[in-house]
């Protein structure tokens, strides 16, 4: 374990120690969820004077990401979509627990892929009305599955954000850890995660001296408030060590054997070049020649067999011939599904870089957007006091950008490289560097339609400088 324990820094610490940091935290953020949707249903419906459109396309996604990378989990910390489910709790006390069945993450990835299909087909980032709604269902989803069901069912099982969340984490460069294993040895209460009088424990499951790693943790400090040792630490650790970890994990089990978790990983993977390619031109050739094939004219089916192709075939094929090549390597007759399992998580580096260098450019180029916008929602309430809006701020020049983008692709390739080796020589020591080779061909083919999806002109969405 790190060393660094940012719950002893003098401010910081002194301030995620407090009990009542998270509401801190997420009160501002509620506010603003507040205004993006009465913005987004009142407001002009034009998306790049809307607050709920070009703060939840341009602004969010970029902050998401880059906070992903610098810190871990920070949304989740400050989720304003828990504050109302907090209040409710004060008065409802559920019992029920989530079904059984439906303790995977299934459930959760069909509403992420279902989140990417509804961002293209009813063109969200052009629709505050609909990016509105969007926000407000998030809300009701949130105190409806967790006013019926105990402990942090929306969070763990449903939520689609927080899953994406998760899984970008892994990445991050802290982790809620233990600070001495041998005081949690001579600790017989639990409570980090069966709670006591005064604190809950933690209400996803993952007992602290048997956690690894940042899947499934919302840094929600539930731990660190109820643990009576003062044992918990928020500390340093390297980015991306606990995917090729495969050590039992608490809540989790094994990541071997998680095959929805390999899948969330593939999907989060090739989501990112999904969607980066939905904003660039070569997609509307793909799109009307699917519809002639099809012979429709309607865009759902459309969509739904790009999804098809991109989020279904496409990883299945390229999975399966990696898989196939490493077994040759290794030598042995091992089901190819086992093998394409381990290995699929050795892809999140390039994802999370892909995802890091579409949403920094949108935030990037389009920094300053929201500093009108703002001017004019004032303006329109009649508290002018911000002044006439500043339609000609912007952000950086794409140009500027560019390198950063690069930058962040090539920083995904090689984490890729480094995971998949680390994998290859726990599941294939003698013959490591041939039963790396394939996932290391299959990331930089990635990598490769990456850059030059991201070297296209791409639409700058929810902005005016998208024309």
């Amino acid at each position: 374990m790190s060393e660094t324990d940012l719950l002893r820094w003098p401010v910081v610490g002194r301030f995620l120690r407090w009990r009542h940091a998270r509401t801190a935290m997420q009160i501002p953020l509620f506010a603003l969820a507040v205004a993006m949707i009465v913005h987004g249903f009142l407001g002009p419906q034009l998306a790049p004077r809307n607050l709920a459109t070009l703060l939840t396309w341009v602004h969010y996604r970029g902050v998401l990401v880059l906070a992903l990378l610098a810190a871990g989990n920070l949304f989740c910390m400050a989720c304003p979509f828990m504050l109302p489910r907090e209040i409710a709790r004060r008065f409802l006390k559920p019992v029920r627990r989530w079904p059984r069945r439906l303790r995977s993450k299934w459930l959760s990835l069909a509403l992420f892929v279902l989140v990417l299909f509804a961002y293209e087909l009813f063109d969200l980032w052009g629709s505050p009305w609909w990016t509105a709604s969007l926000i407000l269902t998030y809300f009701a989803a949130a105190l409806v599955v967790d006013g019926v069901f105990d402990k942090a069912s929306f969070c763990k099982w449903v939520c689609p954000i927080g899953q994406f969340n998760f899984v970008a984490s892994t990445l991050s460069p802290l982790e809620i850890q233990v600070s001495d294993p041998n005081v949690c040895a001579r600790c017989t209460t639990l409570d980090c995660i069966r709670g006591n009088d005064h604190e809950r424990g933690c209400e996803l499951a993952l007992f602290l001296p048997r956690k690894t790693g940042n899947m499934d943790c919302t840094l929600c400090l539930d731990c660190v408030h109820a643990c009576p040792h003062g044992n918990v630490a928020l500390s340093t650790r390297l980015p991306g060590s606990e995917l090729w970890s495969d050590r039992p994990r608490s809540g989790i089990g094994f990541f071997s054997k998680r095959k929805d978790l390999a899948a969330l990983a593939l999907v989060f993977t090739f989501g990112a070049l999904l969607n980066a390619f939905g904003m660039v031109s070569p997609v509307y050739a793909v799109q009307e020649w699917l519809a002639q094939r099809m012979g429709t004219t309607h865009e759902a089916p459309v969509l739904g067999a790009l999804f098809l192709l991109l989020l279904v075939v496409e990883p299945v094929l390229l999975m399966g011939l990696a898989a196939w090549l490493t077994r040759r390597a290794a030598g042995d007759r091992q089901p190819l599904l086992p093998i394409a399992t381990r290995f699929s998580y050795s892809l999140v580096p390039l994802g999370f870089g892909i995802w890091l260098a579409h949403y920094s450019f949108h935030l990037l180029t389009g920094f300053w957007t929201f500093v009108p916008v703002t001017q004019r929602a004032l303006a329109d309430l009649g508290l002018p006091f911000l002044g006439s809006p500043a339609w000609g701020l912007t952000g950086l020049s794409p140009g500027l950008v560019k390198p950063l983008e690069m930058g962040f692709l090539g920083l995904g390739l090689l984490g890729s490289f480094l995971v998949a080796f680390r994998i290859a020589e726990r599941e294939v020591p003698a013959r490591a560097v041939r039963a790396f080779l394939p996932w290391a061909g299959l990331s930089f083919l990635l990598w490769s339609a990456a850059m030059w999806l991201l070297s296209q002109p791409m639409e700058m969405r929810g902005t005016f400088l998208g024309g």
